[in-house]
């Protein structure tokens, strides 16, 4: 089985910003781990939490395009990438592609390539949908900070249903009321759905509050949300 992982950053960082080392090492672990039982993760792409998204709002603020900010967001999930592959050590690709031709490069190494952004106009959610369709996964895992997708922000509206099943056409619908643009990409952007509507992988968005969910699903157990085709 060939797994693609995306780690989104509100995991990886607190609230303020400060790194959360543990989790990157649990995570580390886990995926560690996966490998020995033979069931292959050859890439994980790393959002870029809170950093970027300070970083992004001081651009725009100063008057930064669009285009800018996204850039700044992309050299900040880039950072985080870059530490996972010192958590990974010497399993781990040692550089961070820039480009999708050079992460199906670094894949064909056998090491684990780590991704930050690729591109302006694009939420590391989609480019983790771009490496799964590119590198032909089994499987793409989102694991974020809430354990799946539910009707309304599980944060802020109480009465709000999780979701175990969920097509693209009705995370669509979830998300049609939001506007996208650097960092305030949410669960999935347009490009993104757009990429898993016709590659059709197997997708699940998990909780990352504890990383042991990624063995779970891979086993898999009922948890999160899992989109249908």
């Amino acid at each position: 089985m060939k797994i693609v992982l995306k780690i989104g950053g509100s995991l990886i960082q607190d609230e303020s910003g400060n790194i959360i080392l543990e989790r990157f090492a649990e995570y580390a672990k886990t995926i560690l781990k996966l490998r020995k039982e033979n069931i292959d993760i050859p890439a994980i792409i790393l959002g870029g939490g809170k950093i970027a998204r300070k970083y992004i709002e001081a651009a725009r603020k100063l008057g930064a395009p669009e285009g800018l900010c996204d850039e700044i967001g992309i050299r900040a999930a880039q950072l985080n990438a870059q530490l996972m592959v010192g958590a990974l050590d010497r399993e781990a690709y040692p550089t961070i592609p820039d480009t999708l031709q050079e992460v199906a490069g670094a894949v064909a190494t056998g090491k684990i390539v780590v991704v930050g952004g690729l591109q302006p106009g694009q939420s590391t959610n989609a480019v983790a949908a771009l490496v799964a369709e590119r590198i032909k996964a089994d499987m793409l895992i989102n694991v974020t900070d809430v354990d799946g997708v539910y009707t309304k922000d599980p944060k802020k509206d109480p009465n709000a249903k999780k979701i175990d099943k969920i097509t693209i056409k009705e995370i669509q619908e979830i998300l049609s009321e939001k506007g996208f643009s650097a960092g305030k990409y949410e669960l999935f952007d347009p490009v993104a759905l757009k990429i898993l509507e016709r590659s059709k992988i197997p997708a699940w968005i998990i909780s990352g509050e504890d990383p042991q969910n990624i063995l779970k699903v891979v086993a898999g157990e009922n948890i999160g949300t899992r989109i249908v085709y």
